[in-house]
């Protein structure tokens, strides 16, 4: 593209029209015209492959020479790998620094760097996201954190402190900050810690390998009780306790009396949930139970039906039934669901319980959509055709 091929008399001259248009001056600077008649110099430029633009005045208050002059000290700053975004007399703010760290780090996986950048942004950036990165010091970043970890997400926060911590790193090797905060945050001394059981659950990288494995089984009723733990979120007891009776069009209403805290607890009903469902009422027997027995129909199934299946295909001790809530549970949390509508699908009670004993289906709309989103994520790792497998039969 031609250098400086506008002048004095093409600037003054540009009517403006029913459109905004540019004014091409080479080199990426170019006099943007408005419908209202205004003109403004901008020059587009790039930052880790993603386009930007400056604006560098109106015109003709700015003029030809002077736009072409910030134009060249512009492309000065980018060979000397200056960010135009950070102003020479200022530091970035929190936010402009995650932003410009992370799109740099082209070395991480997209799900890495989503997670990362989602966690600062949900969690952080309201208090500190437009306060610059300098002034940021332990107390105002435990704050942030500290809402994270009353909030029970004990394991998450940790991450998002370490997350913090890389970005305030970075600022201090670029001379944008003198100390890393995060790093004055002992995370096993200053936040909680998950109530330790026998649950054991894998991350939520492992579930490809865990989905096809089990669609190496055949179809019996423990693998479907299996999938249908996976896609509902509920206790093994809760699922082991269904009948026919609680499942309402697509939602599956467990009484009270069922639940560990005493409370009605309506669950949505995936597609591939309800699938299940469709399959299990021709095998059940006419039980009223969902999931019966293998010799008697007055009986659910039983208690270690579903934690014998999963030591079968290779994961004893490293996964249980009640830990798909575990990993389902983190899923939700790294990709920024809401969290009340988390916990109420988990069937943690809030603080007002009578309220919730009247708010039993609290979230729904977001509950559906998460359950649906969650049921799609893990079908994605299956590698049948699940249309047109017949029942029984294991996977060619």
């Amino acid at each position: 593209m031609s250098l400086n091929t506008l002048n004095d008399g093409k600037c003054r001259s540009a009517k403006p029209s029913e459109k905004p248009y540019k004014l091409f001056d080479g080199g990426s600077l170019f006099l943007y015209v408005t419908p209202s008649g205004g003109k403004i110099w901008r020059c587009a430029y790039r930052v880790d492959g993603k386009q930007q633009t400056k604006s560098f005045g109106n015109y003709p208050l700015v003029s030809l020479a002077d736009a072409r002059k910030k134009r060249d000290e512009l492309k000065l700053k980018l060979l000397d790998g200056v960010d135009p975004r950070v102003k020479k007399q200022d530091v970035p703010t929190f936010k402009v620094a995650c932003d410009i760290y992370w799109t740099g780090r082209n070395d991480l996986s997209a799900d890495y760097l989503n997670n990362a950048k989602r966690a600062l942004e949900m969690h952080l950036f309201q208090k500190l996201g437009e306060v610059q990165i300098k002034d940021i010091n332990r107390e105002m970043l435990l704050s942030a954190l500290k809402v994270m970890d009353a909030r029970g997400l004990h394991v998450y926060v940790r991450k998002t402190r370490m997350w913090a911590s890389q970005v305030f790193e970075w600022a201090i090797a670029n001379n944008h900050a003198q100390s890393n905060p995060a790093a004055l945050i002992d995370p096993n001394k200053t936040f909680g810690h998950s109530r330790v059981t026998s649950f054991a659950a894998i991350e939520p990288k492992e579930m490809s390998d865990f989905i096809q494995r089990l669609d190496m089984e055949k179809d019996l009723q423990s693998v479907l009780a299996c999938r249908m733990l996976c896609y509902t979120w509920v206790r093994t007891t809760e699922l082991r306790m269904m009948r026919w009776k609680e499942i309402d069009g697509n939602t599956w209403i467990i009484p009270a009396g069922k639940m560990k805290r005493g409370l009605d607890h309506v669950v949505p009903l995936s597609r591939q949930a309800l699938q299940i469902i469709d399959e299990q009422k021709a095998r059940c027997r006419g039980s009223d139970y969902v999931w019966p027995h293998d010799r008697r129909n007055d009986r659910p199934m039983s208690e270690n039906a579903i934690l014998y299946l999963i030591g079968r295909i290779g994961y004893k001790g490293r996964m249980t039934g009640h830990g798909f809530r575990s990993v389902a549970s983190t899923w939700a949390n790294e990709n920024g669901y809401n969290e009340d509508a988390i916990e109420r699908q988990l069937a943690h009670v809030p603080g007002d319980k009578i309220r919730a004993v009247y708010n039993r289906a609290a979230y729904m709309v977001e509950r559906t959509k998460m359950l649906q989103d969650w049921a799609d994520w893990v079908e994605s790792f299956r590698q049948i055709d699940t249309g047109t497998a017949e029942s029984g039969d294991a996977p060619a």
